[in-house]
């Protein structure tokens, strides 16, 4: 990960873009983690970097508390909208970095982490967390491409997304090194997440694999908010060329699919379970 530290503006302005870019969590992974878990709605989940609340909202029916946790302001915000308008209750949210947990929040039955552990300082977070757990309390890990569908493939009902293209428009305007905030990944983002669990004292794992290669239907909106809902594209990235850079993007798909409509397929969603 190079020298890049988390910051506050990694995904500034991207909170509102997430319900209409993103695609959401399959059901078929909460029943699944339900079930490896034995949920049967009592205890506390912990969601860390919840976001605005994709992973919450799915399993947080399976508990009896929740709690949400993250970084950012704007993403509480769109958590706490999109909890009322879902009707989910028993949800606190905390504006609240993963490094400065416990925060007197207690115990739970799970915590769980979407797309998210990557950007916090693990080793911190890992042992952290292990003690916020109760005996015999589980760590899930969330893994996911949700912004995009796969690569290639066989023929879709319509035009799938030009994502090399849009990739490359957007290195013509932020340059050919992928941003992060106020800094730069020029390797991507960090793995080696099993030697750090193992490092904190977690048995396991289990993984779980659910759903891929489903056909989603998506329009020109939809994947102009997948973009902005990126790290790398965030629309604060683009400063004044803002503007400039949606109407390119704008063109670029619609070269592709003159009625803004296309087709994906869905990636697959893996759950790496942890005990305590």
């Amino acid at each position: 990960m190079g020298t890049w530290e988390w910051d506050a503006t990694l995904f500034a302005g991207s909170a509102d873009h997430y319900a209409a870019g993103r695609m959401p969590y399959p059901a078929a992974l909460g029943e699944a983690i339900g079930a490896e878990l034995g949920l049967d709605g009592t205890g506390r989940l912990l969601d860390v970097g919840c976001g605005p609340g994709s992973l919450t909202l799915l399993l947080a029916p399976r508990f009896a508390a929740t709690v949400g946790v993250d970084a950012d302001p704007d993403m509480v915000a769109a958590a706490r909208r999109n909890a009322e308008a879902a009707g989910i209750g028993g949800i606190t949210w905390r504006h609240l970095r993963a490094e400065a947990l416990p925060a007197g929040l207690g115990l739970f039955r799970a915590a769980v982490f979407a797309q998210s552990f990557h950007w916090m300082d693990q080793d911190l977070v890992a042992r952290r967390v292990r003690d916020m757990l109760e005996p015999g309390g589980a760590w899930v890990h969330v893994g996911a491409t949700t912004h995009r569908g796969e690569a290639g493939g066989e023929a879709l009902p319509r035009p799938a997304p030009p994502w090399d293209r849009i990739e490359a428009l957007v290195a013509r305007y932020l340059g050919p090194v992928r941003r992060a905030g106020q800094g730069r990944l020029p390797n991507g983002t960090r793995g080696g997440e099993e030697a750090v669990m193992r490092r904190a004292g977690y048995t396991g794992p289990v993984r779980i694999r659910v759903g891929g290669g489903e056909v989603v239907e998506r329009d020109e909106n939809a994947i102009v908010a997948a973009v902005f809902s990126l790290s790398s594209a965030a629309p604060h990235l683009f400063g004044d060329e803002r503007g400039a850079f949606e109407a390119d993007l704008r063109r670029l798909l619609r070269e592709a699919s003159p009625d803004g409509r296309f087709s994906e397929r869905r990636h697959a969603t893996e759950a790496v379970i942890w005990r305590r």
